[in-house]
């Protein structure tokens, strides 16, 4: 305790300097912590997201309560349909006999006519009136956050009579025991940490280590005076540990309540794809502990550790003795990561690609941190031998006079050059975790195709649904009747297209002849294979039925002739083997059992969007699919990058801070050296020159070495993920303008560190 107090007595009387570093320290401290605090709130966030999905779901079991019969349990129907790129939640829902709590957010059941929406929805039906056909109804109020996973989301309770609702399921309350649709699924999220704890947490603890080495020459020198006054080996650790932990406690504090602040303030604003309410960020009792604990652990680590030296061998340190060269220990981590990514390379251009294995599961992650540590270990041990062969072979003062300072103080080119190499390195992963994302949710197909089932829509909004705009090729899609007494695992059946020729040619981009009237068997000329058990000549039957529900049975036999078409798209909504039946085989008012009407359109976000407004105007109940769309997965998609877009901000931040905090404190240490050299004849021009190289080569060497490990590690990671890309060249360009970007900024802020006044007050002492 002695040697703490002396710490903080030595703190507080050292002069405007050691407060200056002191102050410097404690706001390093606030930024790191700050953005600690950001990354750890983000389960949070999305498990209270996930906790709201879960009380709101309806469910036919509520704890030991069973759903009712008859007309005694309430009856709903979910639709989640893409309203443009974002998921639009409809719940139905029919009140029964027995009485049935209101969802969450609501006061009330709803009755039949009136209609719930989210705040972000109540804005869209007032700004867009069309697209109240979605939510028939009249509007009683908005769903408050407890019903609502996010404050931006598309949702809505809409109340009907039980007769409009014939495909509802009973339920007895609200509330599961699981999430249906996770606000990032686990595997995702998975990533989402993997990769911002080598975008964040990694720089993160290398600039809180270099906080806490502010002024490490100076400090050295005081604390080896202390020890030859006669302080024991440990208690200069203590010593210099007690000025770390006490600003870097401090700077915890602050960073907290940073993050409250930005917390508060981000929240209302919200971020592109994704939005939280601010209670949502509060951090946990464990995160505030793991804050205000973390920060001071690490910073007595490190100042321990930094005054080692000075408690070993003070008169070394008092006298300016070189340094002892860094280790070559200091390449152990960056061999085997770099061997697993490299064997990852060679086997995904081999064409031996692992696929999701449990093994590539565990070394990826493994491979990843050690080249990162690696990364941080390993340059000060280049940057040194780079330093002495270029000092012996330099014929410029400059460029000598720099490599030498190098030579003498690897550890210099760690706190100046390491953040931004590792944001380097963290910008390659982060580029390979988009392009799998990218692969995950492309939709590369020109037309967008539609299949609304018919079970609940009339023949007269059939109709009208055909007459939706730029919708096009609208034809039935049917199957066979199969026998409910047949218990075969498999039973022959066909599956039938009721179409004009005109109507198969705007379905689909190239047909071959095909003549009206005539049925014909459909085969893809992208994907010819036939099902064998329905030979030409077999005969299938098919039910149909009118609005009365008078039943009738046709009997369908597989033709000889082939109509030919051409859709290599993927999401075809044809298929080879179907039978394309005449329009005129059908009956006057009459369609089959379970019929499908299918059709196209542009696959421009904007039509999808008026189609699919416009057949929720004809049947807001229709159940209506969209291959090719996930608009869940494509939200999931859009919180990710955002995830990772906040990653690499914070990331940005700290490589930033770190360069600014590490290049300023090292300029001001060097200024005795500046100074001397100054006062021997040295031109403003050679001390600018050799203070720009001091800090661009090591910085060059480690972003060279950056680049390389991370495409390295981010082609691994794609060679793992099971994709079709495994080398993404388009990404090197970018990479390499920002690598050169980052020197040329580090370049110019070295400029202004050597000032024009000679200060022999600097070297008086020397």
């Amino acid at each position: 305790m002695r040697e703490l107090l002396l710490g903080l007595r030595l703190l507080l009387g050292s002069g405007r300097g050691s407060r200056a570093r002191f102050l410097l320290m404690t706001l390093g401290a606030g930024v790191g912590v700050c953005c600690l605090a950001l990354v750890l709130a983000i389960p949070g966030i999305l498990a209270a997201q996930d906790a709201r999905q879960m009380a709101r779901d309806p469910d036919c079991v509520r704890g030991r309560t069973l759903c009712g019969s008859g007309d005694r349990a309430a009856l709903q129907l979910m639709h989640t349909d893409p309203y443009g790129s974002r998921p639009l939640t409809r719940v139905f829902l029919a009140r029964g006999t027995d009485p049935t709590e209101p969802p969450p957010g609501l006061d009330v059941f709803p009755a039949a006519g009136e209609v719930f929406v989210s705040p972000r929805l109540h804005e869209i039906l007032r700004d867009e009136p069309s697209a109240s056909q979605l939510v028939p109804g009249r509007e009683a109020g908005q769903i408050a956050a407890a019903g609502l996973a996010r404050p931006d989301e598309l949702y809505a309770y809409i109340g009907v009579d039980r007769r409009d609702l014939p495909q509802g399921e009973r339920m007895s309350g609200f509330g599961r025991d699981y999430v249906r649709t996770p606000t990032v699924e686990d595997s995702t999220l998975d990533i989402v940490r993997f990769t911002l704890s080598g975008v964040v947490l990694l720089p993160l603890a290398v600039f809180l280590a270099v906080c806490a080495r502010l002024s490490a020459a100076a400090r050295d020198r005081r604390l080896a005076a202390l020890r030859l006054l006669g302080v024991s080996r440990k208690g200069v650790q203590r010593v210099n540990a007690a000025e770390t932990v006490a600003a870097a406690f401090l700077g915890a504090v602050l960073g907290l309540a940073t993050f409250w602040f930005v917390n508060q303030l981000v929240a209302r604003v919200g971020l592109p794809g994704f939005t939280w309410y601010p209670s949502d960020g509060s951090l946990s009792a464990s995160t505030v502990v793991v804050c205000l604990a973390g920060c001071p652990a690490l910073a007595w680590f490190v100042g321990r550790l930094g005054g080692r030296r000075a408690a070993d061998n003070p008169l070394a340190v008092r006298r300016g003795a070189v340094a002892k060269a860094p280790s070559k220990w200091g390449l152990l981590p960056l061999i085997p990561g770099l061997g697993i990514v490299t064997g990852y390379c060679v086997a995904g251009a081999t064409g031996h690609a692992p696929r999701d294995t449990s093994l590539s599961s565990v070394l990826m992650p493994i491979a990843v941190v050690l080249v990162g540590v690696g990364l941080v270990m390993a340059l000060p041990l280049l940057s040194g031998v780079l330093a002495r062969r270029v000092a012996r072979s330099a014929r410029s003062l400059s460029l000598g006079l720099a490599m030498r300072r190098n030579e003498v103080e690897p550890g210099g080119a760690f706190r100046v050059a390491t953040g931004l190499v590792l944001l380097v390195f963290g910008a390659s992963l982060v580029q390979g975790v988009l392009i799998e994302l990218d692969q995950v949710t492309r939709h590369t197909a020109s037309t967008q195709t539609y299949r609304v089932e018919l079970d609940t829509v009339t023949q007269e909004q059939q109709r009208a649904m055909k007459e939706v705009p730029a919708g096009r090729g609208h034809v039935l899609d049917a199957n066979s009747w199969r026998d409910p007494a047949d218990t075969r695992i498999w039973s022959p059946a066909i599956q039938a297209v009721v179409a004009t020729c005109d109507q198969l040619r705007d379905l689909v981009p190239r047909v071959g002849r095909c003549v009206d009237g005539r049925p014909s068997r459909l085969v893809n000329a992208a994907n010819p294979s036939l099902d064998a058990e329905d030979k030409p000549g077999s005969v299938f039957p098919f039910h149909v039925r009118d609005e009365k529900k008078q039943l009738r049975v046709i009997n369908v036999r597989v033709p000889q002739e082939i109509v030919t078409y051409d859709d290599d798209s993927g999401l075809s909504p044809l298929s080879s083997g179907q039978v394309l039946l005449p329009p005129g085989m059908l009956p006057t008012g009459f369609r089959p059992e379970g019929a499908v009407l299918v059709f196209v359109s542009s696959s421009a976000p904007e039509t999808v969007r008026t189609v699919l407004d416009s057949i929720g105007g004809i049947n807001p109940t229709a159940k209506v699919w969209t291959p090719g769309i996930n608009v869940e997965a494509l939200e999931q998609v859009a919180i990710v990058k955002t995830l990772l877009a906040v990653g690499m901000v914070l990331g940005l931040v700290i490589g930033v801070a770190a360069y600014l905090v590490a290049a300023t404190d090292r300029a001001v240490e060097r200024r005795p050296q500046v100074t001397a050299l100054a006062l021997i004849g040295a031109r403003p021009r050679t001390l600018r020159a050799v203070q720009v190289t001091q800090v661009v080569v090591p910085l060059g060497v480690g972003l060279v070495l950056a680049l390389v490990a991370g495409k390295a590690a981010e082609s691994s990671y794609l060679v793992t993920g099971g994709g079709d890309i495994f080398w993404d060249g388009a990404g090197v360009p970018l990479l390499v303008a920002s690598a050169l970007g980052v020197v040329l900024i580090a370049a110019l802020g070295s400029l202004p560190l050597v000032g024009r006044r000679i200060d022999p007050e600097l070297i008086r002492r020397d």
